[in-house]
């Protein structure tokens, strides 16, 4: 193989001068056209000549047709192109590598999965990955710089065969709080404190301790610190030593080559649960650094609260470890019903029955509410299904006592079924004179 001076640039070649070479009649221009591809063609020769092979040149520079190729117009050569890692980090082509490691640090913040959930967000996180990875190498830099892919292909250092993007995020990241403060810790954040869970308590309260608010003291169950190894998990006298499988990591990478390329599957360290640590156990809470124990609190239940209610009680849940911040606890409400009167949001409702009589007449009546018997009256000729309202008889709004809803009390008559003998006659007089006043009005 050798090289072949052709416009500006060189091309291989392999034994015999090509078939054609394609010359301009003018001399002082440099740029000739092959089937519509500009005689500027840049060296596409890797390192071990895997782009084109001798068949490869003859058919590029094949004419196909007796007719100058000069002349003729239309036909065109496709060539994919190479990545442009400069391009993909937004960095120039003599950028330093402590610019190409800031640009990466703020590309791989915005495009990580766990931050980015837009489609396309993972891919583009991979392609930063790639190419920081070769940039951020002298060798691989190189290589990319004079030759592209290809020269990386050439040396051994194909596209499969670039290290997980996540671990080479972590390995950037470890130390710096995960994401820049942004609570995405890697392998590092393992070994740091954890925070403890919330726990959930269930409070029943009867009806007016619903409306009105308590005072409760309530029996829990915790996982507290303990206080032998003083949440350590270890045995009193004794450290942790750096876990001799996963190096401290609390992670095992396991790769498998395949003809697609290398590929890489993390999973927890069995040997220390992905702490990273071993230690001897304490013998109190057996390594876990805490303790399940009793206790009681004072919880206040606020006025208004309703089944399905949640109250929160910050830092009464279980503990957190190696320091880690204690969990909350959760109170469900769950409200017990009143056999008389009933619940709609902030107000109450109540079905009062009165008999005919009253509800012609009018009247008076003792009408039960959360604050007592109320007497309530009934105005003369009150009709069947009337409402009537008893203004902040009702529930406190919750988390403001000041402001109460209405009791709201439907009134139902009773028809007697049955009347006595005088009973009869009194409303047939009745009748008779209503018949009466009737045909007076119509006269």
């Amino acid at each position: 193989m050798a090289a072949v001076p052709f416009g500006s640039t060189c091309v291989a070649r392999w034994g015999a001068q090509p078939m054609f070479m394609a010359r301009c009649s003018t001399a002082d221009k440099l740029q000739t056209t092959l089937y519509g591809v500009s005689g500027k063609i840049r060296a596409l020769a890797s390192l071990n000549s895997e782009f084109f092979t001798q068949h490869s040149w003859q058919t590029l520079f094949s004419t196909g047709s007796t007719k100058s190729p000069c002349h003729r117009r239309g036909a065109r050569l496709i060539v994919r192109a190479d990545t442009d890692y400069y391009s993909v980090l937004g960095v120039s082509k003599n950028a330093s590598k402590s610019e190409i490691k800031s640009a990466y640090r703020k590309l791989a913040r915005n495009y990580h999965p766990d931050v980015n959930k837009e489609p396309g967000a993972e891919q583009k996180f991979k392609e930063i990955s790639n190419a920081y990875e070769v940039l951020s190498d002298d060798e691989k830099r190189s290589l990319y710089d004079r030759y592209g892919e290809a020269g990386l292909k050439g040396a051994n250092m194909g596209m499969g065969d670039f290290s997980n993007p996540f671990d080479l995020f972590e390995s950037l990241f470890e130390g710096m709080g995960g994401m820049g403060g942004m609570g995405m810790g890697g392998r590092g954040a393992r070994n740091r404190a954890t925070d403890g869970e919330d726990q959930i308590y269930n409070l029943v309260l009867n009806f007016k301790e619903a409306v009105f608010g308590v005072e409760k003291e309530i029996e829990i169950t915790r996982l507290e610190s303990c206080g032998t190894c003083e949440g350590s998990g270890a045995k009193p006298g004794t450290r942790p030593t750096k876990c001799s499988t996963c190096g401290g990591q609390g992670q095992v990478v396991s790769s498998a080559r395949t003809p697609l390329g290398v590929f890489q599957q993390v999973m927890t360290c069995n040997t220390c649960s992905g702490t990273g640590e071993m230690s001897t156990p304490c013998n109190t809470c057996n390594g876990d650094g805490r303790v399940r124990k009793s206790k009681r609190i004072s919880l206040k239940v606020p006025a208004g609260v309703d089944s399905g209610s949640r109250l929160r009680v910050r830092s009464e849940g279980n503990a957190g470890k190696r320091g880690g911040a204690p969990g909350d606890l959760f109170v469900i409400i769950d409200v017990l019903p009143d056999p008389i009167l009933k619940r709609d949001d902030t107000n109450i409702l109540y079905t009062c029955k009165v008999s005919y009589i009253d509800a012609i007449l009018g009247t008076t009546m003792k009408v039960p509410t959360v604050d007592g018997v109320v007497d309530l009256k009934i105005p003369a000729g009150t009709q069947p299904g009337t409402t009537l309202v008893m203004a902040k008889k009702g529930v406190p709004l919750l988390n403001k006592s000041n402001m109460r809803g209405d009791q709201l009390v439907r009134v139902q008559v009773e028809i007697p079924k049955r009347l006595s003998g005088e009973e009869r006659k009194l409303v047939e007089e009745l009748a008779n004179l209503n018949k009466a006043k009737t045909a007076n009005s119509r006269r």
